[in-house]
């Protein structure tokens, strides 16, 4: 097997379980040294997995999953993200549409805030489960005049239904775990003393079963329930396009002025920091 080398990720493998654990700043911003490792990863459980047959992937933050991408380097993530597919494929989404086939289970552990991009590469696991006392899920991007550009419309969709769904990505409003729980968004909310235990359990279960009909199963369910890549690609260029215009621009800029991209009260709020706009 390739080891699992990674800057901005930690690993641990226990039991045919990797535990990837996200380390990539306080707010765990999807951005180049992220992605970077994240396309390592995912090229390894593809290429050479060894006995790798779950992995769970956590945060070293309690307050951020994943806050968003970082939106001062899209250019830039784009290229890394690229290197999984091939310049024709040259988004997130598209790298995340290749994680959500990556042939073993995926678990998404949730503490804290999961939006944007974070909440995508949440979404684009095979499961979720989150902290009910902390776990933030959300869909901030229309607050700015964008859409969600790496699965998050596909997998919202899907998973929530028509009105809810739109409910969700034009509200741009958090959705604490309890909700996205009631609402399909996540497979179940667990108070924060208990979800590590309940992943590391379930993971090792699944580990421990033959791998051929784990993989049968979910690509069977992935058939079923995944988008196609024309949709993908679609939403990304969606995305592009809505991040360049005036008004976007402005409400980022608005945004950025306030605190966007660092800890502090509008990162921790983005829900409600989005609607706050004097322009």
């Amino acid at each position: 097997m390739s080891s699992f080398g990674h800057t901005s990720i930690r690993t641990r493998q226990e039991d045919g379980v990797l535990f990837a654990t996200l380390a990539s700043g306080p707010l765990n911003l999807i951005g180049v040294d992220l992605v970077r490792d994240l396309v390592s990863l995912v090229d390894t459980l593809y290429g050479d997995p060894g006995d790798v047959r779950v992995v769970v992937i956590e945060s070293a933050s309690a307050e951020y999953f994943s806050a968003h991408v970082d939106l001062t380097a899209i250019p830039q993530y784009t290229a890394e993200a690229a290197k999984a597919g091939g310049p024709g494929d040259a988004s997130l989404g598209m790298f995340l549409y290749r994680l959500a086939h990556v042939p073993v289970i995926t678990i998404a552990k949730v503490r804290g805030r999961a939006r944007g991009g974070g909440d995508e590469l949440a979404l684009a696991c095979d499961m979720i489960f989150a902290a009910r006392e902390n776990a933030v899920f959300g869909q901030f991007e229309s607050g700015t005049g964008a859409m969600p550009g790496a699965g998050g419309v596909q997998h919202l969709a899907r998973r929530l239904g028509r009105t809810r769904a739109i409910e969700a990505i034009t509200g741009a409003d958090d959705f604490d775990a309890d909700l996205a729980e009631r609402y399909g968004w996540i497979n179940r909310a667990l108070p924060d003393a208990e979800l590590d235990g309940f992943v590391e359990r379930l993971a090792k279960r699944i580990a421990g079963f033959p791998p051929a009909g784990v993989r049968a199963a979910k690509r069977a369910v992935n058939d079923l329930t995944l988008p196609a890549p024309a949709n993908v690609r679609s939403d990304a260029a969606t995305f592009v396009g809505l991040v360049a215009l005036p008004e976007t621009r402005e409400r980022l800029a608005a945004l950025s002025s306030r605190g966007l991209q660092t800890p502090g009260d509008v990162e921790r709020e983005l829900g409600r920091a989005v609607a706050e706009f004097d322009g």
